[in-house]
């Protein structure tokens, strides 16, 4: 339907709407082979960007906890695999976690942590997703649940599941079973591919990650427990992989590809500098390229069909990921180029032919990769069931922390950099200092390197800095209504009280300038453009501003006060009028 789509209209504009856009960090689909294009590349730049913290704050997405696992081993399960590597060679890491001994106690722990959730939230009726490593390990924990965990089993739990995999019944089957699950009727899916996109069940608020998911599938996976529901803040996500790496690497392309790739909205004030890694100039990126070339001289970059032959003759699996990695990175310098704006460059080195020689060298160490695992036999696996008799393996929840889409340090950084540029006194030192720590929590670090930690500390930074603009605009619109709403006697205001001119009581100095404000605006009514007569509006101001001060009978402290006020007034005065004539 996609391919008819694109053909009826070549020269159609094409509009895209997604949840989460397919990002540069790993851009991966699930059959391991690289997509062609990012959602930007098909797509043009974004009409509009609706983040996922506006979301969270509308009431249509809830924040997300982690709650890291770890496992531990009565003997180092390690030091076991290794002897049996020296031994046998290498063993698929595949079929430990799909086995018995491994698998047990996964799912012992599951159990005990959905229902004591359901007990801690006071709701029986959330359910629980189950993503596995592999389509072998969903059947082994769904077989080990059905045996031990359902009505009628010994144990207390008396829970429904389901296996929901692409190979495993009828698409009639499957449809049923997950409709299902969102009337509530069952209780834990069990998945490997399948549910991680798309999949909308109000109901579903743990999800249990036995692997690493990557890139936009990763928000996808982890976005499945986010739908608000019976009154839950959170959703929550056990993470059996450790997903922390991954977390980071596409929070940050998100955040990048979201921003652009440049981050200008965040830096509209401040240091650009914080993104220049981002950038790179033509001869950098020629010189990679040189290096590149450097790498693959000894291969055919012209013709596709000779280079897959050469490098067909190569069982080195070490060397051939060497060959696909330095093809990644002259793809890669494609898009620096295109974004860096270098179409000179692009029209002078054939990229697309880099990409297929890139498809050909993944082809090639998929294939390596596949006879390494057609080496592993029944006698592996025998070795790998001999040595986990020994081995116990157990769970342990070892932290909980909130999962932070970058979407949030964005948006605090954008609160604050808009509350510092709704000041209208720039002049003011308290304004001077947050505007000097803005700069400083920008330059602190690269957000393209930031991890978790770096984005909580950054949050609360900008959110301590946020409260302290908040603050000073808060005193100046106070001050600014004592004056009508007229900014320039505020700056004034505050100038003469900075250099204790007049008297200690603020209330002195506002009838003063307030006077002065009254006569002055009575005095150029209808007649505004006076104020570019500088020896005029200097001399006007001058006087009003001593009849008030006679008028009020305020002492001097110092007799520059009236020359002060006139000087700063008449700039004032001149600027607002020329700013209204622009």
């Amino acid at each position: 339907m996609l391919t008819n789509l694109y053909s009826s209209d070549r020269n159609a504009v094409k509009i895209g709407l997604t949840g989460t856009p397919l990002i540069l960090h790993n851009n991966k689909q699930p059959n391991g082979k690289e997509s062609s294009k990012t959602t930007r590349q098909i797509f043009g730049d974004y009409i509009h960007k609706y983040y996922y913290d506006a979301s969270i704050a509308d009431g249509y997405t809830l924040r997300l906890i982690r709650e890291g696992i770890q496992s531990n081993f009565r003997i180092e399960l390690a030091a076991i695999l290794k002897e049996i590597e020296t031994q046998e060679g290498s063993i698929d890491k595949g079929a430990l976690y799909a086995h018995d001994r491994f698998v047990s106690p996964m799912l012992e722990y599951i159990v005990k942590d959905f229902v004591n959730s359901r007990i801690r939230f006071g709701d029986k009726t959330i359910g629980g997703m189950v993503v596995c490593d592999s389509s072998d390990q969903a059947r082994k924990l769904h077989k080990i649940f059905t045996e031990h965990y359902v009505s009628g089993s010994s144990q207390a739990y008396t829970l429904t599941s389901a296996l929901i995999l692409s190979d495993e019944g009828t698409k009639q089957e499957r449809r049923d079973l997950i409709d299902g699950f969102k009337k509530g009727k069952i209780d834990l899916l069990f998945v490997y591919n399948m549910l991680l996109t798309g999949f909308d069940a109000k109901r579903l608020k743990k999800l249990y990650l036995g692997r690493i998911v990557k890139a936009h599938n990763l928000l996808q996976s982890l976005t499945r427990v986010n739908r608000p529901y019976s009154g839950f803040h959170f959703g929550y996500v056990v993470d059996f992989a450790d997903i922390s790496h991954e977390f980071d690497l596409t929070n940050r392309a998100y955040f990048d590809e979201l921003n652009q790739l440049y981050g200008e909205e965040l830096l509209k004030q401040g240091d650009t500098g914080v993104f220049d890694s981002l950038f790179r100039s033509k001869d950098d990126i020629e010189n990679d390229l040189r290096n590149i070339y450097d790498k693959l001289f000894s291969f055919d970059l012209k013709n596709a069909e000779v280079f897959s032959q050469q490098i067909n003759q190569i069982s080195d699996r070490e060397q051939m990921l060497e060959i696909k990695k330095a093809l990644e990175s002259a793809r890669s310098l494609y898009n620096i180029a295109k974004l860096s704006g270098h179409d000179e460059l692009l029209e002078r080195i054939d990229f697309h032919k880099l990409a297929e020689l890139y498809n050909e060298a993944s082809r090639r160490l998929d294939l390596l990769n596949l006879a390494e695992l057609m080496k592993q036999g029944s006698e592996d696996q025998n070795i790998l069931n001999a040595a986990l008799e020994n081995v116990v393996f157990t769970f342990t929840k070892v932290s909980e922390e909130e999962l932070v889409l970058a979407d949030r340090l964005k948006d605090v950084a954008r609160k604050t950099r808009e509350g510092l540029a709704s000041n209208f006194d720039p002049a003011d030192p308290v304004y001077i200092s947050l505007y000097e720590e803005l700069q400083r929590l920008f330059k602190k670090r690269n957000i393209a390197e930031m991890t978790q930690d770096d984005m909580q500390e950054s949050i609360r930074e900008f959110r301590q800095l946020f409260k302290q603009i908040a603050e000073l605009n808060r005193q100046n619109e106070n001050l600014r209504a004592k004056y009508h709403g007229d900014a320039k006697y505020v700056r004034v205001h505050k100038r003469l009280r900075e250099r204790s001119l007049v008297s200690q009581r603020e209330v002195d100095l506002y009838e003063v300038l307030m006077g002065a404000k009254n006569n002055i605006d009575s005095a150029i009514a209808g007649h505004r453009d006076v104020v570019t007569h500088s020896g005029y509006i200097e001399r006007l101001i001058m006087q009003k501003a001593v009849d008030s001060f006679d008028q009020h009978h305020i002492p001097l402290k110092d007799t520059s006060a009236p020359e002060l006020i006139r000087d700063r007034l008449a700039k004032e005065y001149k600027e607002e009028y020329e700013g209204i004539l622009v």
